[in-house]
């Protein structure tokens, strides 16, 4: 799947058009990120690290959107479907990751308030795993093809997000490895299915 991941990206990133459109959908999945965050804040017990990580999520959909601006004017002035690629899978990818690390949680014993906070930190920490790979496998089709786009520090800032993902989980439950795992199994599935999608855009699939 790694493979085609990249073969789909060498053919995006060829192309001013489908490459603005990955952007966008990158910004968007990025936005839905950190408005998924705020959603999971406690009303009061809001430590610096979670401000933090919810600010640098919207900063990087912000950075992605200013990157389309590289290849050219008025490209996907917003988030409607024709400015996005594999939207429906691109939309519906961080919400059904949601819900079944919740399901998850919820037939393992946990309910409101545990099972929310739980959720925060497991789908997070699968998301920063996936971003670590996801941004670097980019950057490397970018740098391949001189591209004036480039994501050097959002890798950065994900690598740090890691770190705070792994330091929650083992604060949250000793046994945390094997609950990440499954969590991780379950968003490798989305991942999969929008791969698949973005391929299908290009004709690979």
């Amino acid at each position: 799947m790694e493979n085609l991941f990249e073969q789909t990206l060498e053919k995006i990133v060829a192309d001013d058009h489908l490459h603005a459109k990955l952007l966008n959908t990158l910004s968007l999945m990025e936005n839905v990120g950190a408005r998924k965050i705020s959603k999971y804040e406690h009303p009061v017990n809001v430590n610096l690290t979670i401000l933090k990580h919810a600010a640098e999520e919207a900063r990087h959909a912000f950075y992605l959107k200013k990157q389309i601006g590289k290849l050219g004017e008025d490209l996907c002035p917003d988030y409607n479907f024709e400015y996005l690629l594999a939207p429906v899978v691109s939309y519906q990818y961080l919400h059904q990751l949601d819900a079944k690390a919740c399901r998850y949680l919820y037939n393992r014993g946990l309910k409101g308030r545990s099972m929310h906070d739980a959720a925060y930190i497991l789908v997070t920490y699968a998301i920063e795993v996936r971003a670590d790979s996801l941004y670097d496998t980019y950057q490397k089709v970018l740098t391949a093809n001189d591209s004036k786009v480039n994501v050097k520090s959002i890798i950065l800032e994900e690598a740090g997000h890691l770190e705070e993902m792994t330091r929650m989980l083992k604060e949250f439950d000793d046994n945390w490895q094997p609950i990440a795992e499954d969590v991780c199994k379950i968003e490798d599935e989305l991942h999969q299915q929008w791969i698949k999608g973005l391929a299908k855009t290009v004709g690979l699939n």
